[in-house]
């Protein structure tokens, strides 16, 4: 019809604006030249195949009814009611971590204020009234935060790159460290482009007095409702002149581990991907007896010896806040303390907002036990082999896969 706008047009102008943008022009073309782009896509450190069915068997393992009361507390979290004022005080050793739930951690390291995986927003979901909804309250409003030098995304699904969260950071003067492609989405939100550090693997950045690593992980990315594997994930090693932590982001369990270890460890600290496990995408994402086996192979346990006390301080993350898989709700949590000791790990438990430091007195209370189903004891620990490369899966619930 004369004066009608293509379909193609009207489907854009459809498209919500969380699902944010497409990399483009220098950026693309920068992509496009990356070593970890071929045929049309990111690639895996060994691949990522995905057998069919695996997606129909994973749905109907979260919606089976006798499972679900599992899969959410039965009671009120119990989030640190002091964060905002324990924040206020300086870290004596010079590294103090919080987590504020889910893969979001505010790391004071070395003078320098870092933020990963920042995700303040209800629901993990491109929209307000479907999706994944949180399970418990952020532990301090975001403005309450006070300045942070560094915002540091793992890769653009939804439980990791948040629009609201990212619309109200991109009115202060933080810099953005994102793997390659993701800027695209930040710009499109406001973040000027002055402020981004958009990294390839294996590539750094500086920020002040600290050094950010983009380093291998084995995961995907995508936001709409294809994924054009045009944005890259990856995990973080940040450096600063005493101390050295690692984040991450999403993974499944892969020997590159190691390489990450050698090149950029020890760590002080490691936060790790230990919840959203399934048997229908193991190489995606880590079980807690994964995710311990890769706090050591980063040479977490190596730092601080000296003490008396195994170094390198491993720190559970991706649990607890959002209902993503079938396992029961609680379960990382009490099985992360087994993986601890079976290996002398330390390994530090915090509620959501309560800060601790690596080299102080750790949080180990198995503070979950109050609000977890009875039906979830005994603890359930699946013996699942460590993954292999022709084992696989997939799963979407509302971006997170």
């Amino acid at each position: 019809m004369t004066g009608s706008r293509p379909l193609s047009s009207g489907l854009r102008a459809l498209r919500p604006a969380a699902f944010g943008a497409d990399p483009s022009g220098e950026r693309l073309a920068r992509i496009r030249r990356s070593p970890n782009f071929a045929d049309g896509v990111f690639k895996n450190p060994a691949g990522t195949p995905r057998p069919d069915g695996a997606m129909r068997e994973a749905a109907k393992a979260y919606f089976r009814k006798e499972e679900r009361v599992q899969r959410a507390p039965v009671g009120m979290v119990p989030v640190h009611a002091t964060t905002l004022a324990d924040l206020a005080r300086p870290a004596p050793s010079g590294l103090r971590l919080t987590w504020m739930g889910h893969s979001s951690v505010l790391a004071e390291i070395d003078g320098h204020r870092v933020l990963f995986d920042p995700v303040w927003g209800e629901r993990c979901s491109p929209f307000n009234f479907a999706g994944p909804k949180r399970l418990h309250p952020v532990p301090l409003p975001l403005a309450a935060l006070g300045p942070v030098d560094v915002v540091v995304i793992s890769h653009d699904h939804y439980d990791h790159l948040d629009l609201p969260t990212i619309k109200a950071l991109a009115g202060t003067d933080t810099v953005f460290a994102v793997p390659l492609g993701v800027g695209a989405h930040l710009e499109h939100w406001g973040v000027s482009q002055d402020r981004l550090r958009e990294l390839d693997w294996n590539e750094s950045t500086k920020v002040g007095g600290i050094s950010l690593t983009a380093t291998p992980a084995r995961h995907f990315c995508g936001r709409g409702l294809r994924n054009t594997q045009h944005t890259l994930w990856a995990s973080w090693a940040v450096a600063g002149a005493d101390h050295r932590i690692y984040h991450s982001g999403d993974t499944g369990y892969f020997e590159g581990f190691k390489d990450i270890g050698a090149e950029h460890g020890p760590f002080d600290a490691t936060m790790i991907q230990i919840g959203a496990y399934s048997e229908f995408w193991p190489d995606i994402h880590m079980t807690p007896e994964e995710g311990m086996r890769a706090h050591r192979d980063l040479q977490g346990g190596r730092r601080g010896l000296e003490g008396g006390r195994p170094g390198g301080v491993m720190m559970p993350i991706h649990w607890a806040t959002f209902n993503l898989a079938a396992h029961p709700w609680a379960e990382p949590g009490e099985w992360t303390k087994d993986a601890a000791k079976d290996v002398g790990q330390a390994v530090a438990l915090p509620r959501p907002g309560e800060p601790f430091e690596p080299a102080g007195t750790l949080p180990t209370d198995a503070w979950w036990r109050g609000v977890s189903a009875p039906s979830a004891h005994p603890w359930r620990r699946a013996k699942e082999p460590l993954v292999a490369p022709e084992a696989s899966g997939d799963f979407d619930l509302a971006g997170e896969r």
